[in-house]
């Protein structure tokens, strides 16, 4: 086993039990690495399947001429995906233990669909990294991990698979587990953990293997089961954000008169009397009472769905911000963000998009591109353009100003999402600030 020092605790009292035993992880890594499979073997071997899923598995597997079942079938479910052997579609799926919850995002490896992997690794707390042994780490398996450590994932489970093509080779698992704890190291990722599986046979993946003697760390479940869960606030702490925040999503009128705003809550708890600003505007007031389905309650923890009650009649509408009135976030109309791009067509100074940040819509326009940041190398570089699936430094400038959070600061208030305005494809993910590499 290889671990980093430091890895965080987890939960904290900002937390309710409900979120405390559910881990949200996403697959990823290069096309053909085993992804799929291995989903399909932990699903398995913890028993998380029917009979009749077995059966149609089986039969599709049948179907397609292959010898044996095909795990990747359980998760790759689409025509296309099991024609071409390959994920397309982030599949989800949801397992319990009799230790934790899972929520389990089976990312594309191939490079045409990044866009898909960034949206599975975007609210995951764990990447679980699988790389084959046999190919080393790729460079697909890097922007991957560059991806998933932009997006604030901040713990590696590695799977070094199909060990057993390299006849479980030492030698082989430290080489690579040496590239995978530089690569770790160098993106600031706070806990790596590096397991030999064969996901076809099992091996090391729920029970432990005998083929390899020398390796006395964690199965893959044992290193899910122990992570840290709970979400941003767990791994990062509130202490990281300037306070709770309330993207507004609806406004509800009252019976008899008045209005509450209703959103979910991060960044911290709100509490009955606190002092909060509405921004952009800048309005300050106090809140009167907190509203969830289940009732009345006087404090409203992170990940709660509430509608507030201000104290006072201000102007508040769909994609302002109710933040704590110390720490709030900047409103700014002009900033400079790290953005994966995802279009065929180049992005370039003067382009004019839609930026999607919290619950607000607004035109952008493209100030600069700046650099561009080599997954390779890890270090950014001049550019002029960004191409499609490059990761680069963007200057960006919005019609609407927008309250905005660093995104190693708050997942949430420091991400957005450009749009394009003939198409309505999503072509980029957006996080406010430079890229987190150390050196």
């Amino acid at each position: 086993m290889t671990t980093l020092p430091g890895s965080p605790l987890a939960g904290g009292q900002e937390l309710g039990a409900d979120t405390m035993d559910l881990l949200r992880f996403a697959t990823v890594g290069s096309v053909d690495d085993g992804k799929s499979t291995l989903i399909g073997r932990l699903l398995l071997d913890t028993r998380q399947l029917f009979d009749d899923q077995l059966s149609a598995i089986e039969t599709a597997s049948e179907r397609r001429g292959l010898g044996k079942m095909d795990l990747s079938f359980v998760t790759d479910g689409l025509r296309a995906e099991r024609e071409q052997g390959i994920t397309i579609d982030v599949a989800y799926r949801y397992a319990a233990t009799p230790r934790r919850k899972f929520v389990i995002a089976d990312c594309p490896g191939h490079v045409q669909y990044t866009r898909n992997m960034a949206t599975g690794a975007s609210t995951a707390d764990l990447a679980l990294v699988v790389v084959d042994a046999t190919a080393g780490l790729r460079e697909q398996s890097r922007r991957h991990s560059c991806i998933a450590a932009l997006l604030g994932v901040d713990q590696l489970v590695v799977c070094a698979n199909k060990m057993d093509l390299v006849d479980w080779d030492r030698a082989s698992y430290q080489r690579l587990a040496g590239e995978v704890e530089a690569l770790a190291r160098r993106l600031g990722v706070s806990s790596c953990t590096v397991v030999p599986i064969s996901a076809l046979n099992g091996d090391n993946v729920v029970s432990r293997s005998g083929a390899a003697p020398w390796y006395d760390g964690p199965t893959v479940l044992d290193a899910l089961e122990s992570a840290p869960a709970g979400g941003w606030a767990a791994q990062r702490g509130t202490d990281r954000a300037g306070g709770a925040r309330l993207p507004v999503q609806w406004v509800l009128r009252q019976p008899g008169g008045g209005r509450s705003y209703a959103g979910m809550v991060h960044g911290g708890p709100f509490r009955e009397g606190d002092p909060v600003v509405v921004l952009p505007e800048g309005a300050r007031t106090r809140i009167r009472a907190i509203e969830t389905a289940d009732g009345p309650r006087r404090r409203a923890e992170i990940g709660l769905s509430v509608s507030l009650h201000l104290a006072d009649h201000l102007d508040v509408s769909r994609g302002d911000l109710i933040a704590s009135a110390q720490g709030a976030p900047r409103v700014t109309d002009s900033f400079e963000a790290t953005v994966c791009w995802f279009s065929a067509r180049p992005l370039e100074p003067g382009d004019r998009l839609k930026l999607k940040h919290t619950t607000r819509v607004t035109p952008a326009v493209v100030e600069a591109v700046t650099g561009v940041f080599d997954v390779n190398e890890l270090r950014t570089g001049p550019a002029d353009r960004l191409e499609e699936n490059e990761i680069g430094l963007v200057r960006l400038r919005t019609a609407t100003p927008l309250a905005l959070d660093p995104y190693r600061a708050d997942r949430i208030t420091g991400s957005f999402v450009l749009i394009d305005e003939v198409s309505f494809a999503t072509v980029a993910a957006g996080m406010v600030g430079p890229p987190r590499v150390h050196d």
